[in-house]
């Protein structure tokens, strides 16, 4: 088995001053650092005191699994014969929120895809593999459901 290693520095930005003297003292904003790659600008949601206009942790966590099946489904349809031209996923968590924190419930995919050639019906459940190979999927506790759209495109006259 080959083992592979990620490694990204947070660092947080958001001393207003004070430091974290209480909850309302400080800012929520932080940068995450992979070398050589650029940085991304984060905070918290803004239900938790966080800057709007930058990634939170829950964003990036729904972007993650969105693009590893995507990943994953262009490769298997790269192998399979199936010739996608575009692809685009509306994807969305839900996130329960109680006293002893909050976790994902569920998050659902929602990939439409234009495909230029191939099986419609292999495309559709290229879906389903994808979803069974991605690491991202197959590291979190809470249900990823996928709900597709293919579009077959027309011959170009």
């Amino acid at each position: 088995m080959r083992e592979h290693r990620y490694r990204t520095t947070t660092v947080w930005t958001g001393d207003l001053g004070h430091g974290t003297v209480d909850y309302r003292s400080y800012g929520r904003d932080h940068v995450i650092k992979a070398e050589g790659k650029p940085e991304v600008l984060g905070s918290s949601d803004p239900a938790f005191r966080g800057d709007a206009a930058r990634h939170n942790p829950e964003d990036l966590f729904v972007a993650s699994l969105s693009a590893c099946h995507m990943l994953w489904y262009l490769h298997l349809a790269a192998v399979s014969g199936v010739v996608v031209r575009a692809y685009e996923d509306d994807a969305e968590g839900v996130m329960e929120e109680g006293p002893e924190g909050g976790r994902f419930t569920h998050v659902i995919l929602r990939p439409r895809v234009s495909i230029q050639s191939g099986d419609p019906a292999l495309a559709v459940s290229l879906h389903e593999q994808a979803h069974r190979f991605c690491f991202i999927a197959n590291s979190v506790s809470c249900a990823v459901r996928c709900e597709p759209a293919i579009e077959v495109m027309q011959a170009e006259k």
